[in-house]
């Protein structure tokens, strides 16, 4: 079956500070690719995404819940948080079978999951 996602934008009211964020905790590589545009590393088949800049868009703590994989690395990715100017919201927790998340608010006021197995 195909993912059913297939594409993700996290708004950022600062994109180069979000980049430092993402490329930090998720440890992935970001490139602004198009003004305001900043995509994710991604390999094929993989689920793709990026940061952008948005006057219309504001980010927000509230809504749909992404679930970033942080590959086994999901203590170091907390870590990285608030040294990257994001929030602990829900330290790292056991989610059953589905493994270990932790939620947190980005450097730019969203809500995200952090999850390894």
């Amino acid at each position: 079956m195909a993912n059913r996602i297939v594409w993700f934008d996290v708004p950022a009211s600062d994109l180069e500070r979000a980049m430092n964020f993402y490329s930090k905790v998720l440890a992935v590589d970001i490139t602004e690719e198009f003004p305001g545009v900043a995509v994710m590393s991604h390999g094929q088949g993989e689920v793709a995404g990026c940061v952008f800049k948005s006057e219309e868009i504001q980010p927000s703590d509230q809504g749909t819940l992404l679930y970033f994989n942080v590959d086994g690395r999901l203590d170091a990715a907390v870590a990285a948080v608030e040294e990257c100017g994001g929030t602990i919201k829900e330290a790292a927790h056991p989610i059953g079978e589905f493994g270990h998340r932790a939620i947190v608010i980005d450097s730019e006021g969203n809500r995200i999951a952090l999850h390894s197995e």
